[in-house]
C-alpha cells in the first residue's frame, strides 16, 4: 500500500443500535496516519461498537466509515486487508507453543509455510518473546499472552491496529511492558486506535483523544488541550495545624474559590494561574504549611468532569 498522508480513518455521523439501546449516535472523527488516537468513555459509552463498525464486524445503521478511502461496508474485503484488530481476550490456542501460534495465525493469513516461519522468528524478537517462543501459551504471564496477540494480529503487516482495552487485567509492570510495545508500533509509523479504561494510559500513549458518552463524541484533541477544559493550575496548600484550614480557605479567597478536603487536611484553588504562587505564598504568611505545589488537571479529572452529562453535547 502506498504511504497515506492526511486522514487514513475517517467517520462521518456514524450511528448504531441493539434493538432499543443507542450505542452510537451521530459520530464523526478522523484520524491523521501514524498518530495513536485514544478512544475513551465510560462503559457503554459506544467504544468498542465503534472499533467492531471500523473492523467490519458491524454493519452502521446510519453514516459512513472509511479506511485508507475504502468504505467498511462496500469494500469490507479491501478494508480487512489494511487494518488489524486486537480485542479485549486474546485469541491464542493455548496448548501450542508461542511459534506455533504465530506460525498459525500466519498460514490461517495464507503465508506459505516458509514465510509464516520467518514472520514468527521476526514477531517473537520484537515483542521480546524469543526466551519463550517453545513454551506452551498456557504457561504464559498475562503480559505474555498480550504482546504474543498483538504480535498474532500483526503476522501479516498493516497500515492501521485496532487495540480493544489491550490492557484490562494486566499487572502494572505488563502494562508499561505493553506501553513500549504501543511506543515502538508507532515509531514504525502504524495508525493506532486505542481504547482503554485507563487514563494514564491515554495520556501516556495518545497523541489525540475522542471521548465518547452516550454514543456522541462530548470531547477532542491532545491530553494538553483537553486538561485545558478543566481550567488551569491547581494551588494545593497542606498546612501544618489542620485547625487553620478554614483559615487557609479564607487566605485564599481572593485567588478563587478554595475547596477544603480535611480528609488529607488540604485547601485547593482549582485555577489559581501560573503566576498566583508567590502572591499565595505571600497571603499565607503566619501559617505554617507542609506542602504547597502548584498540579495541572488530570486527564482523570477532565474525563469526569466532561463525561457527567445526561446526554452528550
Amino acid at each position: 500500500m502506498a504511504e497515506v498522508s492526511g486522514p487514513i480513518v475517517q467517520i462521518e455521523e456514524v450511528a448504531h443500535s441493539f434493538g432499543s439501546t443507542v450505542a452510537l449516535n451521530g459520530v464523526s472523527f478522523e484520524v491523521e496516519a501514524g498518530e495513536v488516537l485514544g478512544l475513551l468513555g465510560p462503559n457503554g459509552a459506544g467504544k468498542t461498537t465503534m472499533i467492531n463498525v471500523l473492523s467490519t464486524l458491524l454493519v452502521p445503521d446510519r453514516g459512513r466509515a472509511l479506511v485508507a478511502g475504502h468504505d467498511v461496508v462496500a469494500q469490507a474485503s479491501s478494508v480487512r486487508e489494511l487494518i488489524a484488530l486486537t480485542g479485549q481476550f486474546a485469541a491464542l490456542d493455548d496448548v501450542l507453543t508461542g511459534r506455533e501460534n504465530l506460525i498459525l495465525f500466519g498460514r490461517l493469513r495464507s503465508l506459505s509455510k516458509r514465510h509464516a516461519t520467518r514472520r514468527a522468528e521476526e514477531l517473537l524478537e520484537r515483542f521480546s518473546l524469543v526466551d519463550a517462543a517453545d513454551k506452551r501459551v498456557g504457561s504464559y504471564s498475562g503480559g505474555m499472552r498480550r504482546r504474543l496477540d498483538i504480535a498474532a494480529s500483526l503476522v501479516v503487516a498493516t497500515p492501521v491496529l485496532f487495540l480493544d482495552e489491550p490492557t484490562t487485567g494486566l499487572d502494572p509492570r505488563s502494562r508499561a511492558e505493553l506501553w513500549q510495545v504501543v511506543r515502538a508500533l508507532r515509531d514504525d509509523g502504524l495508525t493506532i486506535i486505542l481504547t482503554t479504561q485507563y487514563l494514564e494510559e491515554a495520556d501516556q500513549l495518545s497523541e489525540r483523544i475522542v471521548v465518547l458518552n452516550h454514543g456522541r463524541v462530548v470531547a477532542e484533541g491532545s491530553p494538553d488541550e483537553l486538561k485545558q477544559l478543566a481550567g488551569g493550575q491547581a494551588c494545593v496548600v497542606m498546612p501544618v495545624d489542620l485547625g487553620q484550614l478554614e483559615e487557609c480557605a479564607s487566605a485564599l479567597a481572593p485567588f478563587g474559590t478554595p475547596v477544603v478536603d480535611r480528609d488529607i487536611g488540604s485547601v485547593t484553588v482549582p485555577d489559581a494561574g501560573p503566576g498566583a504562587l508567590s502572591s499565595i505564598i505571600a497571603h499565607l504568611e503566619g501559617i505554617d504549611l507542609t506542602d504547597i505545589s502548584l498540579r495541572r488537571p488530570t486527564l482523570e479529572e477532565v474525563f469526569l468532569q466532561i463525561t457527567d452529562l445526561p446526554d452528550g453535547p
